[in-house]
C-alpha cells in the first residue's frame, strides 16, 4: 500500500470512522492525489463523495464541488460538518451576510470544501475563485452536463472554462449512471486531459428485487399497505407514472394512517421542498413521487422502494431503486407490472422524438419485468457486467417458476380474440372470457360469442398474468396504432389450431397471511464489531433511534446525519459502555465520538 493511501486511510478513520475504503474507491483517490483528471462512474451508495472529500482533506488549499441542487449541497455540507470538517455552500438560499462570511473564510483558507452551483461558479470565476488557493474541482452528478447542459441549464456546457482558467487544477467528475455516449460527452464538455476513467460494479447485493405482475389497482393498493405494515416505521418511496397517481396513492395511504407526502413537478418549489424536508427529517414515512424526486436525496436509511408502474427504462429503474439501502443494510424493492402500463409507455415512446431508442429501452425494461431467470443478472448485463452465479436475493431465485401445460387456457384466449375479429383490447378480452355483461360487451353483442364466459373459473388478475405471458411468448401482438387491439401471430395460430402446445408459468399468490409478523432486521455479519453474533435488542434499537432523533432535532439535522441506521444496529448488538468502545464502532469518527459518545453510552448502560 502506498504512503498516500496509508495517509488517506488515517483520514478515513479519523473523520468517517471506517477502517478501510470500499471496493473501487482507492484507485480513484490515488489518481486524484496524483493530480490526474478523473471520471468516476459509481452506483448510488458506493461512496462517491469520499473519493473527492478525503483527497480534499489531504491537499493544500480548497476543493470546489459543483453540485446541481441546493438540497444536495445542504445535505453534503451538513454531513461534513457533522464529521468535524470545515465546509460550506455558496448559493441563493443563503442571505447576504452568510455569503459574505463564506467568501472571507474561503479567501482566508479556513474552508476545505466549498459547494457551489454551475451558475454561481461562472459568476464567481473571475472574482472569488481567482483569490482562492484551489486544489481540486469536483463535479457531482456529472451526467447533468450531458442531460441538462444541452437543454435547460446551459451553464453546464460552459464548465470547460475551468481547465482554461485553472489549467493546473485537476478535475474529478462523478456520476451514478452514464452510458458510453454520456461518458464521452462529459469528457468532451469538461475538456478533461487524458482522464482516468473508473467504472465500479453496479451490483447492489443488499437490495432485494421483486416483480409483481397483473395486479389491478385495488389489489395493488392492498399489497402496498400490507408491505408497508410489514416494514414497521421504515422509510420508503413509491414511484408513480403520473402526477395524478401520486396524489391518489398518497390519499389512500393517509386514510390508512400512514404518514406520507407527495412530490411532483406540478407542485410549487416550496411544496416540493417541504415534502423533501419532512421525509429527510422522518416527519413522514413515505413519499409518493414521480421521477422528479430523487437526485436531491441523500437519505441513507430509505429501506424500500416501490414502483407503482413500470419505469420507461432500466437506467431510470436502477437509479430509483438505488435510493434504497445506501447504508448497505438489507432493503427491498417491488415493481408492479401490468399490460396497461406497457401499452401506455409504448404509446409515449412511439410518439417521442427518439422513437427507436426509447422503444428499445422500454423493451429491455419489459424483458427484465417478465424474466424467469435471476433478475440481478439481467440488470448487471445491461450495464455491461457479467454475474457468475445467481444472486439468491430476487423473487426468481428465491422461488423459481414452475410450469404446466397451459394450451387450453391459451386457446380460450386466442379463440375469443379470433371470434371478436381481432378488434378488442385486453380489458374487453378478459370481460368476454369471464362472462361479464359490461356495457362495452353488450353494446357490441359479444355476450353472443361462443367463448363468452369460458374462462369464468380464472380470476381477472390471473388472466392479466396469463396474457402477459402469452405476449412474452409471442402468441399475440398489440397493434398500438389500432386502439391497442390484439392480433394473433403465426405461432399463436399454431396453438389455437392444435399444431403446438403452450407452456405457462404457475401463478403464485402472496402468502401475506403467513407474513404478518414484524420484519426481522438483518445486520451484515462481517460488519459486527467485537465478534459478537446476533443478540440485537429491538427495545435498545428503538431507544437509540429515539435518542438520535432528539439530538438531531436539537441541531436541526436529519437523524441519519447524526448516526446512520447501520451504526445504531451495531451499537444495539455490541452495547459499548465506554466512550472509547463507542468510538471503535464502524462509522463513528473522532468528532462524533467526542460529541455524542457520552449520551449514547449512558443510554446503553441502562440496557446492560
Amino acid at each position: 500500500m502506498s504512503k498516500a493511501i496509508k495517509e488517506a486511510e488515517k483520514i478515513l478513520k479519523q473523520y468517517y470512522g471506517y477502517d478501510h475504503f470500499r471496493e473501487g474507491q482507492i484507485p480513484v483517490i490515488e489518481a486524484v492525489l496524483e493530480g490526474r483528471d478523473v471520471l468516476g462512474i459509481m452506483p448510488t451508495g458506493a461512496g462517491k463523495s469520499v473519493c473527492y472529500q478525503v483527497p480534499a482533506l489531504m491537499m493544500k488549499g480548497i476543493t470546489i464541488v459543483i453540485s446541481p441542487l441546493i438540497s444536495l449541497m445542504k445535505d453534503q455540507v451538513e454531513a461534513l460538518q457533522a464529521n468535524g470538517i470545515a465546509a460550506g455552500a455558496l448559493n441563493s438560499s443563503n442571505d447576504e451576510t452568510e455569503n459574505a462570511n463564506l467568501r472571507r473564510s474561503c479567501v482566508a483558507g479556513k474552508l476545505k470544501l466549498l459547494y457551489i452551483s454551475p451558475e454561481k461558479l461562472l459568476a464567481e470565476k473571475d472574482y472569488l475563485l481567482r483569490d482562492m488557493n484551489i486544489s481540486l474541482f469536483a463535479i457531482d452528478e456529472a451526467h447533468c452536463i450531458s442531460q441538462w447542459g444541452h437543454d435547460f441549464r446551459p451553464e453546464y456546457t460552459q464548465m470547460g472554462v475551468l481547465h482554461q482558467q485553472f489549467p493546473q487544477v485537476p478535475i474529478i467528475a462523478l456520476t451514478a449512471t452514464a452510458d458510453k455516449i454520456t461518458r464521452e460527452d462529459i469528457i468532451r464538455q469538461l475538456h478533461l486531459i487524458r482522464p482516468r476513467t473508473f467504472i465500479s460494479s453496479f451490483d447492489r447485493p443488499n437490495i432485494s428485487l421483486t416483480v409483481k405482475r397483473g395486479f389491478q389497482a385495488k389489489e395493488k393498493n392492498k399489497a402496498i399497505i400490507e408491505f408497508i405494515q410489514r416494514h414497521g416505521k421504515e422509510s420508503g418511496i413509491i414511484y408513480c407514472m403520473s402526477r395524478n397517481k401520486t396524489e391518489t396513492v398518497a390519499q389512500m395511504l393517509l386514510k390508512q394512517g400512514i404518514r406520507c407526502g407527495v412530490y411532483h413537478a406540478g407542485l410549487s418549489a416550496q411544496q416540493r421542498d417541504e415534502t423533501q424536508n419532512d421525509f429527510i427529517n422522518d416527519r413522514i414515512q413515505v413519499v409518493c413521487a414521480t421521477i422528479a424526486f430523487g437526485m436531491g436525496i441523500d437519505k441513507s436509511n430509505v429501506r424500500w422502494v416501490i414502483h407503482y408502474n413500470l419505469p420507461k427504462s432500466i437506467e431510470s429503474f436502477y437509479q430509483e431503486i438505488g435510493r434504497a439501502g445506501r447504508d448497505g443494510l438489507p432493503s427491498d424493492t417491488v415493481l408492479f407490472y401490468s399490460l396497461g402500463d406497457l401499452i401506455l409507455l409504448t404509446k409515449f415512446a412511439s410518439e417521442s422524438s427518439q422513437q427507436k431508442i426509447n422503444l428499445e429501452k422500454l423493451q429491455r425494461m419489459q424483458q427484465y419485468a417478465e424474466a424467469d431467470i435471476c433478475r440481478r443478472r439481467i440488470l448487471l448485463s445491461y450495464f455491461g457486467e457479467t454475474a457468475t452465479e445467481d444472486c439468491g436475493n430476487c423473487d426468481v431465485c428465491k422461488n423459481p417458476p414452475q410450469r404446466f401445460d397451459g394450451t387450453v387456457i391459451v386457446q380460450k384466449a386466442l379463440s375469443a380474440i379470433a371470434r371478436a375479429e381481432q378488434q378488442i383490447g385486453t380489458g374487453l378480452l378478459i370481460d368476454i372470457l369471464r362472462g361479464s355483461y359490461s356495457a362495452e360487451v353488450t353494446a357490441k353483442g359479444y355476450q353472443e360469442l361462443k367463448t363468452f364466459g369460458v374462462g369464468r373459473d380464472i380470476p381477472p388478475r390471473d388472466w392479466q398474468d396469463y396474457l402477459l405471458q402469452m405476449l412474452q411468448l409471442g402468441y399475440f401482438e398489440i397493434a398500438y396504432n389500432e386502439n391497442n387491439h390484439l392480433k394473433i401471430t403465426p405461432s399463436g395460430s399454431d396453438i389455437l389450431f392444435g399444431r403446438a402446445k403452450a407452456t405457462l408459468a404457475v401463478i403464485r399468490h402472496e402468502e401475506t397471511a403467513t407474513r404478518k409478523g414484524k420484519k426481522k432486521r438483518v445486520v451484515v455479519a462481517k460488519e459486527l464489531p467485537f465478534g459478537l453474533a446476533g443478540g440485537e435488542s429491538e427495545d435498545l434499537f428503538e431507544a437509540l433511534r429515539g435518542l438520535r432523533k432528539q439530538l438531531a432535532d436539537q441541531e436541526g439535522l436529519p437523524a441519519y446525519i447524526v448516526l446512520s441506521d447501520k451504526v445504531l444496529h451495531l451499537l444495539s448488538i455490541s452495547r459499548p459502555t465506554t466512550i472509547e468502545d463507542f468510538g471503535s464502532i464502524s462509522g463513528i469518527g473522532e468528532y462524533k465520538k467526542k460529541k455524542y459518545g457520552k449520551d449514547f453510552v449512558n443510554l446503553i448502560r441502562q440496557f446492560t
